[in-house]
C-alpha cells in the first residue's frame, strides 16, 4: 500500500542517520507521530471531490437509461467498498503503530505499562475526524505581561547572534531558551532558527532535528513550511534522498501557496525526485 510504505519510510528518515532503531529515543518517537499525522491529512484530502461527476447515463429508451443508471450505482457501489476497506486497513494499521509507540514512550521514560489502556482509534472513533494542532502565530500580540520575564529579551538575544553570524552562541541561547520557556509562543521558531544556526556550523543531523521539532511544535503554524522544507533539504544533504524527496514533496501539498512550496519544488529537482 502506498500510503503506508511513506509512512515506513519517512518514519525512519532522522533516526536511521543518528541511530539504530533498538536505540530509538523520544525525538524519533515524536517523529513517528508526525509522520501518521501528515499521512492521515493526506487521506482525508481523498475524500475531496476534483470535479464535477459525469457518468454516463445515456439511452434511447427509458428501460436503456434505467440500465445505465444501474450499473453505474453498482460501479459507485464496488468502488465505495474499496476505498472503505483502504481506509480501514490505513486506520488499524496507524492504530497498531501509535499503540506500540505509546508503549515504548511509558517504557523509555521508566513508566508504569500496566496503567496503559486502549489504543484510540487512530482518526477518532466516531466520524474520523482529525483534530488538528491549533496555529499559534509566531510572535503574538500580546501584552508583554502575558509572556515569562526576561523571554521576550531572551529570545531577541538568541536572535541577534544568529543575524550576527555568531552560530555557536546562536545555538547555546536558542537551546537554552528551549529549556527555559517551555510552551512558549516562540517555541516553533527557536528551534527552527537554532536549526539554521546549526546547518552553518555543519552539523546538518543535528539540524535536520531542530527543524522536525519546529514543524512538530507548530504543524499549521505560520513558519510550518519553512521548517518542512529545511528538514526535508537537510535530509538530502544527510543523503537521505529517498527520505527528503517525500518531505520536499509534503510542503506542495500541505503549504501550496507558500514560498517554501517553490523552494521545495528547485530542491527536488536538484536531488533528481521522480
Amino acid at each position: 500500500m502506498r500510503l503506508a510504505g511513506l509512512v515506513v519510510a519517512a518514519v525512519v528518515a532522522v533516526a536511521g542517520v543518528a541511530q539504530a532503531q533498538d536505540q530509538q529515543t523520544l525525538a524519533d518517537i515524536r517523529q513517528e507521530l508526525t509522520v501518521l499525522h501528515v499521512e492521515l491529512q493526506r487521506l482525508k484530502r481523498e475524500f475531496s471531490t476534483t470535479g464535477s461527476p459525469s457518468p454516463n447515463l445515456s439511452g434511447d429508451s427509458v428501460l436503456e437509461r434505467v440500465d445505465a443508471i444501474e450499473a453505474e450505482l453498482q460501479r459507485l457501489t464496488r468502488q465505495t467498498e474499496q476505498l472503505n476497506q483502504r481506509v480501514q486497513s490505513i486506520v488499524t494499521d496507524g492504530t497498531n503503530r501509535i499503540g506500540d509507540l505509546e508503549f515504548r514512550l511509558v517504557e523509555l521514560e521508566g513508566g508504569d505499562l500496566s496503567t496503559l489502556g486502549e489504543t484510540t482509534t487512530l482518526g477518532g472513533d466516531n466520524h474520523g475526524t482529525v483534530v488538528a494542532a491549533q496555529p499559534v502565530t509566531t510572535k503574538p500580540e500580546t501584552e508583554q505581561g502575558e509572556l515569562a520575564v526576561g523571554e521576550q529579551a531572551d529570545f531577541d538575544a538568541a536572535a541577534q547572534a544568529l543575524a550576527d553570524g555568531d552560530y555557536n552562541t546562536a545555538v547555546d541561547l536558542f537551546s537554552q531558551f528551549d529549556l527555559a520557556y517551555p510552551g512558549s509562543p516562540f517555541a516553533s521558531e527557536a528551534n527552527l532558527r537554532r536549526g539554521q544556526a546549526l546547518e552553518n556550523l555543519g552539523d546538518t543531523r543535528e539540524a535536520a532535528r531542530a527543524f522536525l521539532a519546529s514543524f512538530t511544535g507548530d504543524s499549521e503554524g505560520p513558519l510550518a513550511p519553512e521548517a518542512l522544507f529545511e528538514l526535508g533539504a537537510a535530509l538530502g544533504r544527510l543523503g537521505q534522498t529517498d527520505q527528503a524527496c517525500i518531505t520536499l514533496g509534503e510542503v506542495g501539498v500541505r503549504f501550496p501557496a507558500s514560498a517554501p512550496a517553490a523552494s521545495a519544488t528547485r530542491e527536488m529537482a536538484s536531488l533528481g525526485c521522480s
